[in-house]
């Protein structure tokens, strides 16, 4: 088997292995490279937005990384860093003022040449808690984000535009995830003037500098994209067009692959047939593999009765048999036991987490004062196998006495009950768990668990929010000088033993994602498709190109 890294979403791990040029903004060509050419993926549910302030699930992540470029991206194959609208940037001594000089000749989709004051234009309306922005918080570091998140400027006074081709940004204390920030689509460069023309529905009219714009959108129906030409790597992409048929079940999907009348099934092998399609030679050998940064977790809403009580979260912690669960997806993850995914720095190899104990989970109930149980509402994405792993959750806490009636919703009115405060007592979040926005411990606290990402339309759906620890994160952040990166690591691990204490969530499982790529994708007189620029959904992933 064959072992890549993949950089970013959009660099993801199926462009490695779907007969893909490793091209970069700063590197040459594939000389062998063919120009044009078009290929088609299939979704099950539509886009909620390709905003890229506010587009925030593993679908539409991707895609926005194709229309647009932020002021940092990583080296295609590996987690490297590299300036992307940025042509260079300076680091102050102490590590709190970044100067970046940028690309001359970026123009965005409508013609218009890209400078600084578009930079610090996007950064304002990012943390602008107008915008309902769930990625606001991972801009706090900046001078002034609290005056803007609190409502007090319009405004980030740490951001400066010097010159029209130099913004400097500089920082309320060091933080060494920063960099890393500026590479997330949060950070990614919008024009004003569109933005003001579409207000609300921009994310359906989306203008950027990426390498393909959008052509048409047909609700329910299709999305494409079209090579940009004016893009300003000159070469890329390669493919002329992008089609994304929006309504197909994943074994629907899945046959038409073998078809030969689409090239990626975007939702993956559907579980019920990853059995069949492992034993077959000829589909084997199109399958991709990935194992990411991820996992898969039940939330329970920490300001809702009876979850405000630790006992009853630590119970369902108790109650949920993981190893099960993992045999229902043919053994495509591991059980988790803490939020941190094994291969990510931070993760505590001797943490032992809760044990699957159904007496001890009924008496900490009936120590909660439930010990007859309760009724609550389990939401779930309604995209094969998460309904089945709902069902299983729901089985293991009845055997407690707990009674979960299922809401099998789309992927975005999930993500929507999850964002509002009195929406989802608990959700099952597959289909749509956490991967890292970049390979940093810290990347599975701010959003998910910190209080930045406990407000409306955030990414916290367990509403927990513990102040000592967001301190502690800060002080972990600080860090920056790399001898001391274990220092920064240790303390990361005690925040997540503290997490785990309190219980907002419980841990299920670490997945693998398998999809498959249609022989146009592979062999002497395949497609070529630029690994920076595909939009597939797969995040800093160790890949197999299965033999």
């Amino acid at each position: 088997m064959k072992k890549y890294l993949a950089s970013t979403v959009a660099a993801s791990a199926l462009a490695l292995v779907l007969g893909l040029a490793p091209a970069s903004a700063d590197e040459k060509l594939d000389p062998n490279a063919k120009q044009g050419g078009a290929i088609t993926i299939t979704y099950k549910d539509d886009v909620a937005t390709l905003d890229p302030a506010i587009g925030y699930d593993w679908q539409n992540w991707s895609m926005i990384k194709s229309l647009f470029d932020g002021l940092m991206d990583y080296e295609p194959g590996t987690t490297n860093l590299r300036p992307e609208l940025a042509e260079s940037y300076e680091i102050s001594p102490d590590g709190t003022t970044f100067t970046f000089k940028l690309r001359k000749g970026v123009k965005f989709h409508n013609g218009r040449e890209m400078t600084a004051d578009d930079v610090k234009y996007s950064l304002d309306r990012v943390t602008n808690p107008k915008t309902q922005s769930p990625g606001a918080g991972f801009f706090a570091s900046i001078k002034g984000y609290e005056d803007v998140a609190g409502g007090k400027a319009e405004s980030l006074a740490g951001v400066t535009v010097v010159d029209p081709a130099t913004v400097k940004i500089e920082l309320s204390r060091p933080d060494a995830t920063f960099l890393h920030v500026m590479a997330i689509n949060f950070s990614h460069v919008v024009p004003k003037e569109e933005v003001e023309k579409y207000g609300a529905d921009f994310g359906k009219h989306p203008v950027g500098t990426g390498a393909y714009k959008l052509g048409e959108w047909t609700l329910g129906q299709r999305l494409v994209f079209e090579r940009n030409a004016d893009y300003w790597h000159k070469g890329l992409p390669y493919l002329d067009k992008i089609t994304f048929e929006i309504g197909q079940e994943p074994i629907v999907a899945l046959l038409r692959l073998q078809k030969g009348e689409v090239d990626v099934p975007g939702d993956g092998i559907p579980p019920a047939k990853f059995q069949e399609v492992m034993a077959d030679p000829a589909q084997k050998a199109r399958v991709v593999e990935g194992g990411q940064l991820q996992t898969g977790y039940a939330t329970m809403n920490t300001t809702m009765a009876p979850f405000d009580n630790v006992k009853v979260r630590q119970a369902v912690n108790m109650a949920i048999n993981k190893e099960r669960i993992v045999k229902i997806i043919n053994n495509r993850a591991v059980p988790a036991n803490q939020p941190l995914p094994p291969s990510m720095p931070g993760y505590d190899k001797n943490f032992a987490g809760y044990k699957y104990d159904v007496e001890k989970a009924k008496a900490l109930l009936g120590e909660a004062g439930h010990a007859d149980g309760f009724e609550t509402q389990l939401f779930v994405m309604n995209t094969d196998p998460n309904p089945r792993i709902a069902q299983a959750i729901q089985q293991d806490l009845a055997a407690i006495g707990i009674k979960a009636s299922i809401q099998s919703l789309a992927q975005a009115n999930v993500i929507a009950a999850g964002g509002d405060k009195a929406g989802a007592p608990m959700i099952w979040s597959g289909g749509m768990a956490w991967i890292a926005d970049f390979p940093d411990p810290s990347n599975f606290y701010g959003p998910i668990l910190g209080c930045g990402g406990a407000v409306q339309g955030g990414w916290n759906w367990a509403w927990y929010c513990n102040k000592d620890l967001d301190d502690k994160a800060a002080k972990a952040d600080s860090i920056v000088d790399p001898a001391k990166a274990d220092e920064r690591y240790k303390l990361w691990g005690e925040i997540y033993a503290k997490v785990m204490e309190d219980a907002p969530w419980a841990p299920v499982f670490n997945e693998q994602r398998f999809t498959m790529r249609s022989p146009r994708m592979a062999g002497d007189d395949k497609l070529y498709v630029d690994p920076v620029h595909i939009p597939i959904n797969y995040d800093y992933v160790y890949v197999n190109d299965v033999q």
